[in-house]
């Protein structure tokens, strides 16, 4: 298993395991203004098919993460926790100091993963305007 870059020619097979790991895919002209900012923090894992993906962005203070999906097929080969581990090494060289997450308060398996990977829950209070 190959973590990498992701290209446009992964696309179609991104939006599949987003769609099949119950996530809405991301148009196609909101990945591009993702991609100026930093292509370096959206990876695919492949191993001739993209088995995982996990979208990470940096705004010069603060990592995060946005999108960790996995074929629901391939999971527990240990995929996720190696996407996450780059995406880490590679805010971690941007000189970025910590990483934000959301999960949803209803996935318990999310939060499990997360939690076991060091990421603890923060009392903090999510607000959110549609523009």
């Amino acid at each position: 298993m190959r973590i990498r870059e992701f290209g446009w020619a992964d696309y179609d097979a991104v939006v599949s395991v987003w769609r099949t790991a119950g996530s809405d895919p991301l148009p196609r002209a909101e990945l591009e203004a993702k991609l100026e900012r930093d292509p370096e923090l959206f990876l695919v894992a492949s191993d001739g098919t993209i088995a995982g993906v996990i979208l990470g962005t940096y705004d010069g203070r603060r990592g995060f993460i946005l999108r960790l999906a996995v074929d629901p097929a391939r999971r527990r080969e240990g995929i996720a926790t190696r996407l996450v581990a780059e995406l880490e090494r590679r805010l971690k060289a941007l000189g970025c100091p910590r990483i934000n997450l959301f999960v949803l308060p209803d996935n318990a398996a999310g939060l499990a993963f997360w939690r076991y990977h060091g990421y603890l829950p923060a009392p903090d209070v999510v607000c959110t305007k549609p523009l």
